[in-house]
């Protein structure tokens, strides 16, 4: 082959440089916090953890575990403010509980005439649930909206009468005679108990969940439950073997445990941060912007709420009361005149010498009760400062409301608060 043979042959190129492959790692290390972590995906998907190194101290991991296994996943970023303090009463409510439970039963069955030991009568409480229980379960399950409305007060009333079934069968010693009568009554205050309880949890826990991980929370909770009625139960048992062997005792003890459980229930449901609009949260969220101009978190109204009477009027927030019916506060003629000036709104104001009173119409939501609420608020604040006749307050108030409140919804919904319902229990309402 020639020299120009050689030139006119085409040049071999250079061998490409593949890329190496990457190969996916099936499984890596992290380390922190002085743990290393092996993480690695199984054949069908899932990714398991395995830890490889653990450094510190035994109490760190105790710690850890006891976190683990009775506080939600990502605690405390996955939970709302208030949450370890309401466990923290939780525990003690449950503990309290357990204790009186176990003096209770000891109590019932030394009026009916048994010796036993302390340690029988954690047995013998199943026997105790009995028809009169049923009735009371019964009685307050027909009372389910208005513990929508109040959870806190209702929690609060299902402990209070807890404690008052349980004082009946601990004093039952001192009238045997009427044995079943005590024991009935008590199991019949302890059946409304039951079912107020249970009843009011969920809207509870709802409050915390902050990642929707409400089933998390929920869990949790019921493993912190069952770990302090057991340690009561120990207290409980440990208290008829001393100090409570003697009916003494027992007057004594009980009503010292009894409010510690009180006490920590109040303290349980003054920490939840209840995100629903009912009359007593939407009319101090209304009273705050007022006076402030700024919208109010549930969390920094959970500690001023009234647990006891929370149907209070609030003047800031224009002394308004909800859920009165339609035929005893508003004529006729007066109703046709307010649909006729606001045609599109779910509420109608009635105003009074006292009060001021809202009806609201069958499929209205909070934001309707919110936006009578401000007319309202604002009708009451232009009527100390000014002399205009009251129908032309109510326009007045009514443009001021219309002014400020898709800012003010706004701030509500970024602050929380589920503005899609107005819960106002067994409060009237109204359709055309």
């Amino acid at each position: 082959m020639n020299l120009l043979d050689k030139l006119k042959m085409p040049k071999k190129e250079p061998d490409e440089v593949k890329a190496p492959k990457v190969e996916v790692p099936v499984y890596w290390l992290e380390t922190s916090d002085s743990v290393t972590r092996r993480y690695e995906f199984e054949p069908h998907g899932y990714l398991s953890l395995k830890v490889v190194n653990n450094s510190r101290p035994i109490c760190h991991r105790v710690v850890e575990s006891f976190l683990n296994k009775f506080f939600p996943s990502g605690y405390p970023y996955s939970v709302n403010e208030g949450y370890l303090r309401y466990t923290q009463f939780r525990a003690l409510q449950h503990l309290t509980s357990a204790a009186l439970s176990v003096l209770s039963t000891q109590s019932l069955l030394f009026a009916a005439g048994l010796r036993p030991t302390p340690a029988q009568a954690t047995a013998v409480s199943w026997i105790l649930k009995d028809g009169m229980q049923h009735v009371g379960k019964l009685i307050c399950s027909n009372l389910g909206a208005r513990m929508d409305s109040e959870p806190k007060r209702w929690r609060i009333l299902a402990d209070v009468l807890y404690d008052l079934g349980t004082g009946l069968e601990v004093l039952s010693p001192l009238c045997p005679h009427l044995f079943l009568e005590v024991a009935g009554l008590g199991n019949f205050a302890k059946g409304m108990a039951v079912v107020a309880a249970r009843a009011t949890r969920l809207p509870i826990y709802s409050s915390f969940a902050k990642e929707g991980n409400l089933s998390d929370l929920f869990a949790k909770g019921e493993a912190i439950s069952t770990l302090f009625n057991v340690v009561g139960m120990g207290v409980g048992i440990q208290l008829a073997s001393t100090v409570c062997s003697s009916m003494q005792g027992k007057m004594i003890a009980g009503p010292l445990l009894s409010i510690v459980h009180v006490f920590s229930v109040v303290e349980e449901m003054r920490a939840a941060p209840v995100n629903t609009l009912n009359p007593q949260r939407t009319a101090m969220v209304v009273a705050d912007f007022l006076k402030t101009g700024k919208v109010s978190s549930p969390a920094d109204l959970r500690y001023r709420e009234d647990l006891l009477f929370p149907g209070r009027l609030i003047e800031d927030a224009g002394n308004v009361k909800v859920g009165r019916a339609l035929h005893k506060v508003v004529k006729p003629s007066k109703l046709q005149e307010w649909k006729e000036i606001f045609p599109e709104e779910k509420f109608v104001l009635s105003p009074g010498n006292k009060w001021t009173d809202m009806l609201l119409e069958h499929n209205a939501t909070g934001e309707d009760a919110l936006r009578g609420w401000l007319v309202a608020a604002y009708a009451t604040s232009m009527q100390k400062s000014f002399n205009d006749p009251r129908a032309s307050l109510l326009q007045d108030a009514y443009d001021k409301m219309n002014t400020v409140f898709t800012p003010f919804l706004c701030e509500l919904q970024a602050k929380g608060w589920h503005t899609d319902r107005f819960l106002d229990g067994t409060g009237s309402r109204f359709a055309f």
